[in-house]
């Protein structure tokens, strides 16, 4: 297939792999990309040395494009932007922050920028940063989140039709029906994280992968919107910060309880009760761990099909 996100990134196909932060190392990147999609390296995980070390490896697995994820708000933000220029990263995917910060540098040196956002003023923002495609994603996704609770259903066609750059479709997108759903929509390609932690390359501990299997509907929620907005797994420390809620914690009380680590403790190392288990919606879909390969050929097989159908 070939369309303005497949052009954009050097891609065989519009499957872009989000970079989740302990679960996107340089193996399901390089797995990701070989198949013909867009591997991100998740860097918000990451000391700078590992990330140079991630982006080595992942070069030397694949001579397909890759890219990295960079959260703007992570304290040691310079020494990774110093070194994917050095390492010459062809694409750079930033979130939680402004892409006026870095955009313009990482553009100079001839890097493809997308800005992940969760509402359409922001997508508006992005495109007078100069960014070359936007993620949009829906609060349906798991991991950190938008305040609004826009629905990926709602949010993908009022950015498409904001802004004229191309859009990516996050939230919610777990086969290739929903893929269809979302181009449909007005998104170019899409961008999927949760189906991609149950795979056999994610860095996830397999506790927390097989947590991710065994959810349901209902088995997630939006929380902690006071402070930053995550969509989790109800565990032991979500009944925590039920309670707390209940007799009206104050974000600096919720702040305290959340503590430092909670994110590697539950999908890192595994600890599925103290532990922050960041997943999204879909998951109560996904009932395998598969190949990162094998994943994304049923992803677009699976769109094909869904095409097919559809047509008289």
């Amino acid at each position: 297939m070939e369309n303005r996100i497949t052009q954009l990134m050097h891609i065989q196909y519009p499957i872009i792999q989000a970079g989740m932060i302990w679960c996107s190392g340089w193996e399901l990147a390089a797995a990701v990309s070989n198949a013909g999609g867009l591997g991100l390296i998740g860097s918000g995980s990451m000391y700078p040395d590992q990330l140079r070390t991630h982006i080595r490896k992942c070069k030397a697995a694949t001579q397909k494009p890759f890219g990295v994820n960079v959260p703007l708000l992570y304290p040691d933000i310079e020494q990774h932007m110093q070194i994917i220029i050095e390492e010459e990263v062809p694409i750079v995917f930033t979130s939680a922050g402004s892409p006026k910060t870095w955009t313009p540098l990482l553009k100079q040196h001839g890097i493809t920028v997308v800005h992940v956002v969760s509402s359409t003023a922001f997508a508006i923002k992005c495109q007078d940063a100069g960014v070359d495609a936007i993620v949009a994603e829906g609060f349906e996704a798991g991991g950190h989140n938008g305040r609004e609770e826009t629905t990926t259903l709602c949010l993908i066609p009022a950015v498409a039709d904001a802004v004229s750059i191309p859009v990516i479709a996050a939230g919610g997108i777990g086969d290739g029906r929903a893929m269809l759903a979302c181009m449909a929509l007005g998104a170019s390609g899409v961008q999927i994280g949760s189906r991609f932690v149950a795979s056999l390359e994610s860095s996830a501990h397999a506790h927390f992968k097989e947590a991710v299997l065994k959810s349901n509907e209902g088995s997630t929620v939006l929380t902690l919107k006071e402070i930053t907005p995550v969509r989790l797994i109800k565990n032991a420390f979500y009944s925590e910060l039920s309670a707390a809620y209940a007799r009206c914690a104050t974000p600096e009380e919720l702040r305290a309880l959340l503590g430092r680590g909670r994110a590697k403790k539950g999908m890192f190392e595994g600890d599925l009760d103290a532990g922050e288990l960041e997943i999204g919606q879909v998951s109560a879909m996904i009932k395998e761990i598969l190949p990162a390969g094998e994943i994304l050929t049923q992803i677009w097989n699976g769109y094909l099909e869904a095409k097919t159908r559809l047509q008289p």
